[in-house]
């Protein structure tokens, strides 16, 4: 075998020891034991950043006796369990709001001198209590918006609005009103478009 060719520079051969630089292991804290610490184990629930250093034995010891709700009640074990579902952050049941705040919840706010501190009123009407009727709140999309132009309304038209200034389009655009006059059957079209668009949106 010929030691030139370059296939034989790749060839790997297992060394005879191991030459892997291996870090110092401290020593087991476990009593009486002195052998190298190779495992971490925490110290407790209210030591949640501290950890002993075990060997692999008394690592193993150490978890079958340990008990992270050692001194906890059953019950404050039951609602420590509910909450880690959450991540113990606070939730509400989906819709319990209404999509509203309350009139405490309003009050509270105000009290509390935050009103200040709303310059685009996204908590509704702070000053007078009320809330932002939905029309105003709502977004509006670029399509949507042409289609309420087309309509000649503005984006906070209520859905009553809407419907009205519909009927009174089309009773105005409709082609028996204007002696068949096709520029008015066009633009009936695009206000038949624009009225079903909004309807398919749920603005009416």
């Amino acid at each position: 075998m010929t030691t030139n060719s370059p296939l034989f520079d790749r060839i790997r051969v297992k060394p005879d020891r191991d030459r892997r630089v291996r870090e110092e292991l401290p020593g087991c804290q476990w009593p009486g034991c002195g052998a190298p610490a190779s495992h971490r184990a925490p110290k407790g629930r209210l030591r949640a950043t501290e950890y002993w250093r075990f060997c692999l034995e008394h690592v193993r010891e150490y978890n079958n006796s340990y008990n992270f709700f050692a001194g906890m009640s059953d019950d404050a074990i039951a609602t420590y369990q509910k909450e880690d579902v959450t991540g113990h952050r606070p939730t509400w049941k989906m819709g319990s709001l209404g999509g509203q705040r309350s009139q405490a919840s309003r009050a509270s706010f105000r009290r509390a001198g935050w009103a200040a501190e709303d310059p685009f009123d996204l908590f509704g009407d702070t000053r007078s209590g009320r809330a932002k009727p939905a029309s105003e709140g709502r977004k509006v999309l670029n399509a949507q918006r042409r289609a309420l132009d087309t309509l000649g309304l503005e984006a906070n038209a209520s859905r009553a609005d809407i419907k009205k200034r519909f009927k009174t389009l089309v009773k105005q655009h409709h082609p028996d009103a204007n002696g068949g006059d096709r520029r008015s059957e066009d633009r009936l079209r695009e206000i038949i478009a624009a009225y079903n668009y909004l309807k398919t949106a749920r603005f009416c």
